[in-house]
């Protein structure tokens, strides 16, 4: 009988509150688990205490890691592949972050064309940034200029919560503007940070919904699941 590699979904969570992240990954998990067999898709937040450690001590000693994060950088190249090796998963491969996939290029689009933005108009991007690499900060930015070349934006800007330009500052923008967060859940960032950034700057525009939370997501994160399962070998 043929074993099934695993596959974990990983994401940030919430220290302060682990649980209502965690419910919020595992609902995901379940949505990409209906494309591939019962069993073969689980998920776990770093911010559950042992939940790493618990997850791979229950899925054995190799699997795959699908990194639920807007892009690679310190915490997929460092922190993540470190954290496994400490409680037994050496043997897992991390997968390519969410962010990094470049079908989200394409849902950015569809999510903006369907909410009326085309030639002329303005969008903010609005993401998390980092202060430990540049990665996050420079995916952000290939989108926005992705975004402002094919729409025709007269404007599209990425700011961040973490560094420069600030979300706070980015001033300027109209009352027809849409702000598209650059996120992977709707964790503490999006319901609280993005509000008081945007509030600051005066951003009196539309606010669209995290990439990560839109209906197409799951089928896209499951197409980038089985493509890192291929060149894994046979599940």
């Amino acid at each position: 009988m043929m074993t099934l590699s695993p596959v974990l979904i990983v994401g940030h969570g919430q220290p302060s509150d682990p649980a209502p992240a965690a419910q919020e990954l595992a609902s995901l998990a379940d949505q990409v688990g209906a494309h591939f067999p019962p069993g073969q898709i689980h998920s776990v937040t770093l911010a559950e205490p042992e939940g790493l450690a618990g997850a791979v001590q229950r899925l054995g000693p190799f699997g795959m890691v699908f990194p639920m994060f807007m892009a690679g950088g310190w915490f997929t190249k460092v922190n993540l592949p470190k954290k496994l090796a400490e409680v037994g998963g050496d043997n897992w491969r991390v997968a390519e972050p969410f962010g990094e996939d470049p079908a989200v290029l394409s849902l950015c689009l569809e999510m903006l064309r369907e909410a009326g933005i085309g030639a002329g108009d303005e969008v903010l991007l609005a993401a998390h940034g980092s202060f430990r690499s540049p990665a996050p900060s420079q995916i952000a930015n290939r989108v926005a200029e992705h975004l402002q070349r094919e729409l025709g934006l007269a404007r599209c800007q990425a700011a961040f919560i973490d560094q420069s330009p600030k979300l706070a500052d980015a001033v300027g923008f109209s009352a027809q503007a849409v702000c598209l967060p650059f996120f992977a859940a709707k964790g503490g960032h999006v319901i609280d940070d993005v509000p008081q950034a945007l509030a600051e700057a005066g951003f009196s525009g539309r606010v669209l919904p995290p990439i990560g939370l839109d209906a197409r997501a799951p089928a896209l994160i499951a197409r980038a699941i089985k493509r890192g399962l291929v060149q894994d070998g046979p599940a």
